[in-house]
């Protein structure tokens, strides 16, 4: 994970209030977190992407993600690294590394050093920031440069 300590910020315009949900709009602009367990994508197993809630940048693919049993969507790795933005979160009395989208500045969650292999990393991310494709919607809505994740070899 490369560290680009950025001030990546979004824009808290009203057009993005009115399009976002309550819960969406604390989570991406204001940077809150969602409850664990109770999100739309902790415990998804279908296959497909998850993009930029605000852009529809993809961020991160269903073969990347593992159960991490903290209740958010859990993943060893992005799509590619520039899609993200690494922050020092120093909230709640911790340091941590926050994760925003590179592009809409979205905040996304954290990423932690306890993952699975071969990355080591946990990125543990908010669903409402982020909407999900099944691999079958991928082509219709313009993703298919990422259906080779889903081949079989």
């Amino acid at each position: 994970m490369e560290n680009k300590d950025t001030l990546c910020f979004i824009e808290p315009t009203e057009e993005l209030r009115q399009r976002l949900s309550e819960e969406e709009y604390a989570v991406i602009v204001q940077a809150a977190t969602e409850p664990p367990f109770r999100n739309a994508y902790w415990n998804n197993h279908a296959e497909g992407i998850y993009v930029d809630k605000v852009d529809g940048t993809p961020l991160f693919a269903s073969v990347h993600k593992f159960d991490s049993g903290t209740g958010w969507p859990s993943f060893f790795k992005p799509l590619s690294p520039e899609v993200l933005a690494f922050r020092e979160d120093h909230s709640f009395n911790m340091i941590r590394t926050e994760v925003r989208a590179a592009k809409s500045g979205a905040h996304l969650g954290h990423v932690f050093p306890d993952g699975p292999p071969p990355t080591g990393l946990r990125y543990c991310i908010n669903s409402a920031a982020l909407r999900f494709i099944p691999r079958e919607k991928m082509e219709e809505a313009g993703y298919t440069e990422w259906l080779y994740l889903f081949d079989e070899n």
